[in-house]
């Protein structure tokens, strides 16, 4: 740890910056760290200047050369981050290189790049964040490189939870449910949160298949005929597969210890494991992602692709019989619960899939679309899912389906974000009530919403807005810091993730997006250090106690696949 924090002294004092805790940089211009595509709107945000400064101006990394000078926007308030900042616009700037920004009177920003492949290397380390949290397998050498490690939890042996018992499976029914990825900072697996992590993952395929085609990621299956995103994909589909009661149709709601294993290795974690009680949002997340998989498997594997079709239809059908049975966290178990008694949004969303994957229009008419709104995605809430799935495959469907509701429900939405993005501060789409326990994804929930409606309309505004959302993340924001694991000169170090914790490596595993600010600092009392401060867009502490700011989920990593894919793919 000390060499890595004199190494990192180095490089910061190379750079004409002390080294300090990231939150000491408040008076730091703020940029994408990783940098730009060639023609990507290009922003920074810079201090309110009280020395009067006006300009600014890009010069070649590490010199005096200036390629681009220009004047920065009118002073604005930023009362999320308690400071008032200019926007410095400097997107014509498209030559490929190394550069940094300049502003009289204040160090200048921390390096970026301009280049073709801008977000190549990131959505390749986004998507091998997957296979790095991936349980029961050992992560070896060839693939995994420092980060190799023992395989944890095996799975074949897992007991069924009093509450998930039947007539078939009663309470302590030994069941096999290996695979999958670990759910978030912890061990244990949940069908709800995987539900739209996985989803996002193969709608990303569905929406950019040349770029994914042509991607390797060094995983144990390249190679085998499939493109890596799809069989990293799958190795979370074969679990969830896994976690359908074959008797009956339903879906387990997780698969658990009793409470969380503590800040040791994968294969140190050695509690019993339960699957714990089937619910109707297991059953509608599993029906809505496994009838997705369907059409984006068939290609591959006609047999998988038709069981998870079949899958999907009997999960769905429990549903309908089960249609409230909300998840309810037993007495004895204090894992994650991943509550939700509103189950209207799943229930629109598994109708939509099975509609596009079927062409049966009773699907369509369960839907109830019209009553269905477009709101920015998150695991408890997926409604959106449905209408972006919709517009997905409009030209396929058929003639049930309303395609004048359809375009309405994604652009109506990405305009409400868009004019967002236009009246703020820090040139993003954030607003205070964003800055939730997961905020990082919010941005990028936000900014995959837009890039759809860019799809739709080709409205340049809806780019540009969705660019701020990847550009916030990557180091455009109020802490100044990249919120990946790994990407950007000061990024994220100590996230509350078991392997990042225990494996000895300095380095935190890379790939990740942690959870970002939020005021709610739940974890306060937990944390030895404090947080630098209780402003919605400041209240991030990178520290391992930090769950409610700076751990790392699967869910979490999903849109910033799906973003950077997207801005890479359409450049």
């Amino acid at each position: 740890m000390r060499m890595m924090m004199f190494l990192r002294a180095i490089n910061l004092i190379a750079l004409g910056l002390s080294a300090l805790p990231a939150s000491s940089f408040a008076a730091q211009i703020k940029l994408n760290q990783l940098g730009y595509l060639p023609a990507s709107a290009k922003v920074a945000v810079v201090p309110g200047t009280e020395n009067g400064a006006r300009q600014f101006a890009i010069i070649k990394a590490g010199s005096n050369d200036v390629v681009q000078s220009g004047t920065l926007g009118v002073a604005q308030w930023s009362s999320d981050a308690g400071e008032s900042v200019r926007l410095a616009d400097f997107s014509g700037l498209q030559t490929p290189g190394r550069y940094q920004l300049r502003v009289e009177g204040m160090p200048d920003s921390l390096p970026f790049e301009v280049s073709a492949n801008a977000y190549a290397a990131l959505n390749a380390a986004s998507i091998r964040a997957y296979y790095l949290n991936r349980a029961s397998i050992a992560l070896d050498a060839q693939h995994a490189g420092i980060y190799a490690r023992a395989a944890g939890h095996p799975d074949t042996q897992v007991l069924v939870h009093a509450s998930a018992a039947s007539a078939a499976r009663p309470a302590g029914t030994v069941i096999s449910s290996p695979k999958g990825w670990y759910d978030a900072g912890d061990y244990n697996k949940y069908i709800v949160n995987s539900g739209i992590s996985t989803y996002t993952l193969l709608a990303a395929y569905e929406d950019f298949p040349d770029f994914f085609r042509k991607q390797t990621l060094n995983i144990p299956e390249s190679g085998n005929g499939k493109p890596d995103l799809l069989n990293e994909a799958l190795w979370n589909l074969e679990w969830m597969l896994t976690m359908q009661d074959p008797n009956d149709g339903g879906v387990y709601h997780k698969l658990t210890n009793l409470s969380f294993d503590g800040m040791v290795m994968p294969e140190k974690a050695i509690m019993p494991r339960y699957v714990v009680q089937k619910s109707t949002a297991a059953a509608l997340d599993f029906a809505a992602v496994m009838a997705t998989a369907s059409r984006v498997y068939a290609p591959f594997d006609k047999a998988l692709s038709q069981r998870m079709l079949a899958a999907s239809k009997a999960a769905w059908q429990w549903a309908q019989a089960h249609p409230r049975d909300y998840y309810q966290q037993p007495k004895d178990v204090s894992t994650g619960d991943y509550g939700d008694k509103d189950v209207s949004d799943e229930f629109a969303w598994a109708a939509a899939e099975l509609y596009i994957s079927t062409g049966d229009d009773a699907y369509y008419q369960a839907m109830h679309a019209p009553e269905v709104q477009a709101t920015v995605p998150t695991w408890s809430d997926v409604r959106s899912l449905a209408w972006l799935s919709l517009a997905r495959h409009r030209q396929q469907l058929t003639g049930a389906a309303d395609q004048q509701l359809i375009a309405s429900r994604v652009t109506t939405l990405s305009q409400r974000l868009a004019n967002q993005w236009k009246q703020s501060a820090y040139g993003i789409v954030m607003q205070t009530g964003d800055y939730v326990w997961g905020s990082s994804a919010v941005a990028l929930n936000q900014s995959m919403v837009l890039l759809h409606g860019y799809r739709l309309t080709g409205k340049r505004e809806y780019l540009d807005a969705a660019q701020s959302g990847l550009d916030y993340v990557l180091g455009r924001n109020a802490v100044d810091t990249s919120f990946v694991t790994g990407q950007g000169t000061r990024s994220a170090l100590h996230p509350h993730h078991r392997p990042s914790v225990a494996d000895g490596i300095d380095a935190p595993v890379p790939g990740f997006l942690v959870g970002g600010p939020q005021p709610g600092q739940q974890d306060k009392k937990d944390c030895s250090v404090p947080y630098p401060s209780s402003l919605p867009a400041k209240s991030w502490l990178d520290h391992a106690c930090s769950y409610a700011s700076n751990e790392i989920a699967i869910n979490w990593n999903a849109p910033l696949v799906y973003v950077s894919a997207a801005l890479q793919a359409i450049k």
